[in-house]
């Protein structure tokens, strides 16, 4: 008798305790419905300033061959880079890409990109939209991937076409065209 009541028990404790598991994630899952996502289409122009006054990227490390590489290879660079409505570097200021790049590619240029875009203007003010992925600078249209953001682009996902607008050969310096397709909620 004292077995079939103990068996009884088990199976009423078990029984209790899906039940409330069940319940609890039906109410955390209504309660933290999320809206309707977003998809945003922003642009703006990416100014990398390597050389001369104002540099907006420096180099905090590199492997011995890195300038014997044609590609660079082993330079890690931490940069601070203004992100403007047009190419003009005086335009209006949109916000900042706040990051490292690294020469990842032994025989073609290619950069490891992570940066956070850092928005200080309107409506995305103190939002951030961040960016993880390949950077083949030579070619015409690079995609690198949105991996996450704060603010109002908090949960982003989504894409981003980076096009060089103009590369000065001599110095390095470089602005880029950026449309940036970000899915959030």
């Amino acid at each position: 008798m004292a077995a079939l009541n103990l068996s009884n028990s088990l199976i009423f404790f078990v029984f209790l305790f899906f039940f409330i598991i069940n319940n609890i994630s039906s109410i955390n899952a209504k309660r933290y419905k999320f809206p309707k996502q977003k998809l945003t289409h922003l642009h703006f122009y990416f100014h990398d300033i390597v050389a001369g006054p104002n540099v907006t990227a420096v180099r905090v490390a590199e492997a011995p061959t890195t300038n014997s590489s044609n590609a660079l290879f082993g330079l890690v660079a931490a940069a601070d880079e203004p992100l403007t409505e047009t190419p003009d570097r005086s335009s209006k200021l949109l916000g900042r890409a706040q990051g490292l790049y690294a020469s990842t590619g032994q025989k073609e240029t290619n950069l490891l990109m992570v940066f956070n875009f850092v928005f200080t203007e309107e409506k995305y003010n103190g939002s951030t939209v961040s960016v993880l992925g390949r950077n083949a600078v030579f070619d015409k249209v690079r995609e690198m991937p949105i991996v996450g953001g704060t603010g109002v682009f908090r949960f982003a996902r989504g894409y981003v076409l980076a096009k060089t607008y103009n590369f000065d050969l001599k110095t390095g310096n470089a602005v880029v065209e950026y449309n940036v397709y970000v899915l959030h909620y």
